[in-house]
């Protein structure tokens, strides 16, 4: 009786940082996308003030045979890979002395000969590289780190940087590369032994082991028709052997919230005038997209803002289904993962992305949209006519 008393108590107590009319929408909601085999499951976190919420509904795997979603699922991440592993890494060198955000490029990979792109139009896909690697007749069999290395290098901005938003994981590929030369480790063994590791991120890595695969969600059948399952889905990552700066890495709703929460509330990993200059908009005045170092504040990507979540929150979504989302001015943040690819490749998430965020806010207590006040903009140069895309 008295151990099912001290549960009763700390679910009222977890209760008392949410709404509970707007708590009890978001199960239907998923429940809805389930249905319409929009996904096939999902794991949902919110932290609110410190209280949590979180479950697990639908299943993780329904080819070749049906597995229940479980809370400890570990997903192919996508993009998160920049946000989670690449972002915090390339930030860690920044307060190390190692870094300048200002800096070329070039100064720090020589064989990138352009040098008027810096990190942080990297940082903030404002530097005009194209979306992907080019793809090159006679050579669309690549393979290998190196030569999607040597791929990314030899792209070149267009416009010039500065001058427009493009989501490109290019620069990611890059800022990847940026961290191995500049610490003499690969972005993996970095990322785990420097981020990872000190946040206790325990089911967070690149190329998982045979150990986490019956907990990893699959996506879709690779082009020989195999279930990717513990292999990365990003093509261009696969190919590159399973790590690089834009894709790769395979975490669970529980080391994402224990990032969140240093992201959100700061710790011993970074400075706190870093994390604030990273959640703040970074983006010439001349671009109408508000990006961050890394994170998405207000773009056609910003669908988990939902309707509600004020600009200066900020996040970042995956290809493969997953999101997250942090409200600073609220102190919330959820994440939301799936695996919307499994079996058929055919889910899109991009509506129920935008659902969860308005349906989470209302959970904790919001109605109305109160925009915070957005840090200055970074400095720029005079505008420069658009010549690309």
């Amino acid at each position: 009786m008295r151990v099912l008393l001290i549960l009763l108590s700390a679910l009222l107590l977890q209760a008392q940082a949410f709404d509970a009319r707007g708590l009890a929408e978001l199960r239907p909601a998923l429940d809805r996308a389930i249905e319409a085999k929009v996904i096939p499951g999902a794991v949902y976190w919110c932290d609110h003030g410190g209280k949590d919420v979180h479950w697990a509904q639908g299943s993780r795997a329904r080819v070749p045979s049906v597995e229940a979603m479980t809370e400890d699922t570990v997903f192919d991440a996508a993009s998160l890979t920049k946000v989670v592993a690449t972002l915090p890494s390339i930030l860690l060198l920044l307060d190390r002395g190692k870094l300048d955000l200002d800096a070329p490029v070039q100064r720090y990979l020589p064989e990138f000969r352009h040098p008027q792109v810096t990190v942080k139009h990297l940082l903030t896909h404002t530097s005009g590289l194209p979306a992907g690697l080019p793809k090159q007749e006679g050579r669309k069999d690549w393979v290998g780190y190196a030569e999607g290395l040597r791929r990314a290098c030899a792209c070149v901005p267009n416009p010039a940087p500065g001058q427009l938003f493009r989501y490109s994981d290019v620069n990611f590929i890059l800022l990847g590369e940026l961290v191995h030369r500049l610490s003499g480790r690969p972005l993996d063994v970095f990322a785990a032994q420097e981020v990872f590791a000190p946040l206790e991120m325990r089911s967070s890595t690149f190329k998982p082991g045979p150990s986490l695969l019956p907990r990893i969600a699959p996506t879709e059948p690779d082009e020989q028709g195999v279930m990717l399952r513990g292999v990365v889905h990003d093509p261009t990552a696969r190919r590159m052997g399973g790590v690089a700066g834009h894709a790769g890495l395979f975490t669970t709703a529980a080391d994402l919230a224990k990032y969140a929460r240093f992201i959100l509330r700061g710790g011993p990993l970074l400075k706190p005038e870093t994390l604030r200059l990273m959640r703040s908009v970074q983006t010439p005045a001349t671009v109408p997209e508000r990006r961050g170092l890394g994170w998405d504040i207000d773009s056609l990507y910003s669908r988990p803002r939902g309707s509600l979540f004020a600009l200066g929150s900020f996040g970042h979504t995956g290809f493969t289904g997953t999101s997250m989302w942090l409200d600073p001015a609220t102190d919330t943040f959820f994440i939301l993962l799936t695996t919307r690819l499994h079996p058929d490749g055919k889910g899109d998430t991009r509506a129920l992305n935008a659902e969860i965020g308005t349906l989470t806010a209302r959970a904790i207590g919001l109605t109305v949209r109160k925009d915070s006040a957005l840090a200055p903009r970074a400095e720029t140069q005079a505008p420069t006519p658009r010549t690309g895309p």
